[in-house]
């Protein structure tokens, strides 16, 4: 049985930066093909999609900015992409989003991508998540899972997790994992 250990789960570079980075990124904001939260009952103004919103980090090199301009300082930059936020809010092209770890702070919309990511979560810091064959607690154990090992999430029926990464495929509990809404259906 695979064990599977994560690096770096929130990819932070800490820092007190000054706000002369600039992204080098162009487009692709996220689509309106993404899941919706069924419990969300508002719309962003500017995307038209509801917030909060799981999406997940474009670029290994993410600017966090204090507020929703370039004229912000950068508080800390993201340097994992593919990392699971959820936005809060938005202001214009700007989105102010949440991390697995509760920090907080504002991205411009083409930094962030629809596709589905998750970080695996666990009651204690040291237990592992089991991933399943097959949706169901009786199935045979494909892995164990650390705390902040980040999956590509490719289905959920609202109890289960089918989940993919390096070295790994199977389901898990969805309450197992942040970037994913309790409930919540994705095909």
């Amino acid at each position: 049985m695979k064990v599977v250990r994560y690096c770096c789960v929130a990819g932070i570079m800490a820092a007190a930066l000054a706000g002369s980075f600039r992204s080098s990124l162009a487009g692709g904001d996220i689509t309106g093909s993404l899941p919706k939260d069924p419990n969300a009952g508002l719309v962003g103004p500017a995307s038209g999609l509801p917030v909060p919103l799981f999406v997940s980090l474009k670029s290994d090199h993410v600017n966090v900015r204090g507020g929703p301009t370039k004229d912000n300082d950068v508080t800390w930059i993201y340097t994992r992409s593919g990392l699971p936020v959820e936005i809060t809010a938005e202001f214009e092209n700007w989105r102010r989003i949440r991390d697995s770890e509760g920090a907080e702070g504002w991205v411009y919309h083409s930094l962030l991508s629809g596709r589905r990511t998750a970080v695996v979560t666990t009651k204690s810091k040291d237990d592992l998540a089991a991933l399943h064959d097959r949706a169901d607690n009786s199935s045979a154990v494909a892995a164990r899972l650390e705390a902040g090992v980040v999956a590509n999430v490719r289905k959920c029926s609202g109890n289960w997790c089918r989940i993919t990464g390096a070295g790994f495929d199977g389901w898990i509990e969805q309450e197992r994992l942040w970037g994913v809404y309790p409930d919540e259906k994705i095909e």
